[in-house]
């Protein structure tokens, strides 16, 4: 199993609590000084607003009314992000973000139109992929770069369970960004693919929503992290752009050597979900009718062939083939097509609705889960003795001592 989950959790949390020591804020500073009060009753913040800003200037009046949790200050930043540009831009989606965290959204007749930029152009932005570990985890940088110099990354771990993990934001040199990568590639043994940020940006707001309400406050500011590199709305859907990559190169059927690859000997199925399957086979061997080896067979057949049809449908179902996917997309970026084409193709079967139980792909697939499930049962009670035998383990016994007679 890939070793970068514990890792980048480190890191993540490392770069949080750097990135949490900073100087006072000049802007906030210019706020208090003035006499703002965000706790004061909304009517009465605006209207303070209005008459220090002035004084305090357009991105420090802009930062106010975020703090400021009311329609009004909502329409009041709409309005002005319409003609804004440059830093007093940035500091009104910002806000409009803090305002959205707190289910305030501007009225629909003050939302304009988002405007062409140049901030969520290809040539600017770009996206680095790790593989996904054997728990459904994985890592997703999305960077842009600054004007000073350098780029401004947004680092992502995400977990196909928990959904976002962590997320954390930082400015950095081209050089450290380089030190980071191979850092990183080289401590969890893996390597980190670049492909289409807007790829990177959906996996990142798709987890966010996935993420546990009780979980959110550790990644709650991850809408304004965007922000800070992406301008459009957050995507809730994407055509995932491997089918466009591979084109006619996706085969009918994926290949059963796709199996050997290392990204699908990681996978592991919830064992949550895989499990009543293994401990029905358990219990075809234990059964106290004596089963014949074609009707043994038949009986694990029947299992397998429930066991996909039901673990690659439905939600299930659509994990599943999200994860062909993201794997089929890592393997073409790292150079290996032929195996993205078998990925693709899995994908493609599981989305199609087909009869996957009739799949050998699948079924292989499923039974090599299965028989490694149920040999690790029978290895642990081979560690530990017992002292009350199974109904077929009793027989068997039975009949031995018939025989030594």
């Amino acid at each position: 199993m890939l070793d970068y989950f514990a890792l980048a959790l480190r890191i993540v949390a490392q770069q949080k609590k750097i990135s949490s020591v900073k100087p006072s804020d000049p802007i906030d500073a210019s706020l208090a000084a003035a006499g703002f009060d965000a706790a004061a009753p909304a009517a009465e913040a605006l209207a303070k607003l209005a008459e220090i800003r002035p004084g305090i200037g357009d991105i420090a009046y802009a930062r106010g009314l975020g703090t400021v949790s009311d329609t009004t200050s909502a329409a009041i930043l709409s309005e002005l992000g319409a003609s804004a540009s440059g830093p007093i831009r940035r500091e009104i989606r910002r806000s409009l973000f803090k305002l959205r965290q707190h289910g305030i959204e501007p009225p629909a007749a003050a939302v304009q139109p988002p405007r062409a930029t140049h901030a969520a152009g290809p040539e600017t932005i770009s996206a680095l992929f790790s593989p996904i570990d054997g728990e459904g985890t994985r890592i997703v940088w999305i960077m842009k770069p600054r004007m000073q110099g350098g780029v401004t990354r947004v680092w992502g771990l995400v977990s196909e369970s928990e959904g976002l993990v962590g997320a954390v934001a930082a400015g950095l040199s081209r050089k450290e960004l380089k030190a980071e990568r191979d850092d990183l590639e080289s401590r969890a043994g893996i390597q980190m693919v670049d492909g289409d940020w807007r790829l990177a940006d959906f996996i990142l707001c798709d987890a966010y929503r996935r993420t546990p309400a009780e979980r959110r406050a550790r990644v709650g500011n991850f809408l304004a992290l965007r922000a800070e590199i992406i301008a459009e709305p957050a995507p809730s859907e994407i055509v995932h752009p491997v089918y466009a990559e591979l084109g006619a190169d996706i085969p009918a059927e994926p290949a059963l050597e796709l199996l050997k690859e290392p990204e699908m000997l990681e996978w592991r199925l919830a064992t949550a979900e895989i499990a009543p399957y293994a401990e029905e086979l358990s219990r075809v061997n234990e059964s106290v009718i004596v089963l014949n080896e074609i009707q043994q067979r038949e009986r694990i057949n029947t299992i397998v062939e429930r066991a996909v049809g039901e673990l690659f449908s439905g939600e299930r179902g659509t994990r599943a083939r999200r994860r062909f996917e993201d794997t089929a997309y890592y393997m073409l970026r790292g150079g290996r097509r032929a195996q993205a084409g078998w990925a693709a193709a899995a994908a493609r079967q599981v989305s199609s609705g087909a009869n996957l139980a009739r799949s050998l792909f699948f079924q292989s697939m499923v039974r090599t889960q299965l028989g490694a499930i149920v040999a690790e049962e029978q290895q642990r009670e081979q560690q530990e003795p017992r002292l009350i035998m199974t109904p077929a383990e009793a027989m068997r016994a039975g009949e031995a001592v018939r025989r030594r007679r």
